[in-house]
């Protein structure tokens, strides 16, 4: 998998007109060598495939990386990248915009004298669609994070704080065999579910509130993603209908996910739902990321996408809400693989209304 991802960088490469590449972002180094450790960069040429590191990770990158040369840097990672630019004749390098900070771009630069070009190049488009590998991990980080959903179901209670249901849900995570929470887990009770990105709190859960939870597990570097909103207790008409207008939105959502789709049609056909169920005013981010290496990933499924087509083995979340301040909100998310001929939820816990017993 590896040689694949690095002869199709090449070809990039060769079609942006660049002697070579740095790699700076760790998603990327990752992704292209298999090397997992920090304060080290990638150059790659039509010839060369090196990791500049230095002694901690030596032997960490000759196991993990076998494929790629090792340079080992004494007096400076920047210094040694740029001196190396140099030995390999570079005459124009291509470097992560988007990634590498503005410091360290000068002093490679600077090293590097005159005769060297930088161009800023985009690399992460590369990742969108998956390997079977890939696909493999995140099926593995989507299970893990359904069986917490379980698991929390018979854990959570009137009277419980929000971060005592984080806490569960991220250790038991864990225990699964994620490596850590995806991203900073969400949970938003009551009113505070008109909060999208709402970290939890101390505020103890009530009788009959909707309970929003937002998290992911980890599992060899790759990230799951899902929301699940509850009842604890019995729901009202209002809180029955925002909850049917939400999963009717998912369930569309999904359903249109496909080869050729582009993102902002997808998004477009659910926001237009919502709209006709009159909640499309608190409907305020997009519908949808690509996940993988990075928990927001491309393609993107919103007004503003540049996926103009869905295409096999990409992988979106598909995540629409509702949120009404001094009310709260709903929220439901799948993660979703496009397949050949259409899309597979991996996804797989219930998402019906859930009213649980207090």
């Amino acid at each position: 998998m590896i040689e694949e991802r690095i002869n199709a960088l090449r070809a990039y490469i060769r079609e942006q007109n660049v002697d070579g590449m740095i790699i700076s972002k760790l998603e990327n180094i990752i992704y292209f060598s298999g090397f997992t450790g920090d304060d080290s960069l990638l150059v790659i040429t039509m010839d060369e495939a090196i990791i500049v590191t230095d002694f901690r990770y030596i032997e960490q990158a000759g196991s993990e990386a076998p494929d790629f040369s090792v340079v080992r840097q004494e007096k400076g990672l920047l210094g040694k990248t740029a001196e190396l630019l140099k030995k390999l004749g570079i005459k124009v390098v291509g470097f992560e915009g988007d990634s590498l900070v503005f410091d360290w771009y000068s002093k490679i630069k600077e090293g590097t004298g005159e005769e060297l070009e930088f161009k800023s190049l985009q690399l992460n488009t590369l990742r969108q669609v998956k390997d079977r590998e890939e696909i493999a991990c995140l099926e593995k980080a989507v299970e893990i994070s359904d069986k917490a959903f379980d698991v929390i179901l018979k854990y959570i209670r009137p009277g419980m704080s929000e971060n005592e249901v984080a806490v569960k849900l991220e250790s038991t995570m864990r225990e699964l065999g994620s490596m850590r929470p995806a991203f900073a887990t969400i949970v938003a009770s009551g009113v505070r579910g008109s909060l999208p990105h709402g970290t939890p709190t101390e505020k103890l859960i009530n009788p009959g509130e909707f309970v929003t939870m937002d998290y992911g597990a980890v599992y060899k570097g790759y990230h799951s993603d899902i929301t699940r909103t509850i009842c604890v207790g019995k729901a009202d008409e209002k809180q029955r209908d925002v909850y049917d207008a939400v999963l009717q939105a998912q369930l569309l959502g999904v359903s249109l996910v496909k080869p050729g789709a582009s993102g902002k049609a997808v998004d477009g056909s659910v926001r237009k739902y919502l709209n006709e169920r009159g909640y499309a005013e608190f409907f305020g981010h997009g519908l949808g990321h690509g996940v993988g290496l990075e928990i927001h990933e491309g393609p993107t499924l919103s007004p503003r996408s540049q996926c103009e087509a869905l295409v096999e083995n990409m992988l979106v979340t598909v995540e629409p809400g509702v949120y009404i301040p001094d009310w709260g909100g709903v929220r439901i998310e799948d993660t979703v693989l496009v397949t050949g001929t259409g899309r597979k939820a991996l996804t797989s816990c219930t998402k019906e209304l859930i009213e649980l017993p207090v």
